[in-house]
């Protein structure tokens, strides 16, 4: 998944977020660097901040996505209509399912593989890290 944010608390609304994915779709097995970058597909003054995340979840595609929704929804996300000639406007937050397994979606509403995943640069930019922890250490 993705997250993404350009208004308000911008580190505080990745980590409701995070909580409330991991509360009600699925457990987070990953987290990605935060990366802070401008927004593209439209213009605005406000940077984002953006980080994958990996989870396991007993969810199908579809009820993922109306359970990310509804936590938009939850964390104050209004839909605006962008301005003419632009796709995209602030936003509170955004989730977007990047991939799920090998499963692929097309349909109006549902794409997977994201559609923007090769094409917005931020994306790659954003690496899986791994925390690795010593439990003893003799010399």
């Amino acid at each position: 998944m993705l997250l993404g944010t350009n208004l308000g608390d911008k580190k505080n609304n990745l980590e409701i977020a995070k909580n409330l994915i991991n509360k009600e779709v699925g457990n987070i097995k990953k987290e990605s660097n935060i990366l802070e970058n401008k927004a593209e597909g439209f213009t605005t003054d406000h940077l984002f901040l953006n980080q994958k995340i990996e989870i396991n979840t007993s969810y199908s595609p579809f009820e993922v996505l109306k359970k990310i929704k509804n936590i938009e929804q939850k964390m104050g996300r209004i839909y605006f209509k962008p301005k003419e000639n632009e796709s995209y406007v602030d936003r509170l937050i955004d989730i977007d399912i990047l991939f799920y397994n090998k499963v692929l979606v097309n349909c109006n509403y549902l794409k997977i593989p994201h559609p923007q995943n090769y094409s917005r640069d931020f994306i790659k930019s954003l690496y899986f890290y791994k925390i690795l922890t010593i439990n003893s250490l003799v010399l």
